[in-house]
């Protein structure tokens, strides 16, 4: 299963996202819904770092696992970015409800 986490902060601002794990759809490389999942990760971290070239305060990827995080004071440049993405995982989370789960956490 894949469990993608967004945090927000008291106020409720998105600051980041950590995604982990693999669907089991399929076998690696042939998996929709990670792909998908990776893919859309992938697209939001690259936005904030190369086109609003703002630095996160955690950021790991590797196999199976993406962690990006911003600053509270970068929360609101970002906020549509993180927005998407979780109403997209929101949306894949509806069609693979045994395969993928979106949480909350407050940081």
């Amino acid at each position: 299963m894949i469990r993608a986490d967004f945090f927000a902060n008291a106020d409720g601002a998105l600051l980041g996202f950590s995604v982990l794990g693999h669907s089991g759809l399929a076998q690696e490389g042939e998996d929709i819904l990670c792909a998908a999942v990776s893919s859309a990760a992938y697209m939001t971290a690259n936005t904030v770092l190369e086109i609003l070239h703002i630095t996160p305060i955690s950021l790991r990827a590797e196999d199976g696992e993406m962690l990006f995080r911003v600053s509270d004071t970068d929360a609101r440049t970002c906020r549509s970015l993180f927005e998407g993405f979780k109403l997209h995982l929101l949306g894949l989370e509806e069609q693979y409800p045994e395969n993928l789960q979106v949480r909350y956490a407050e940081v």
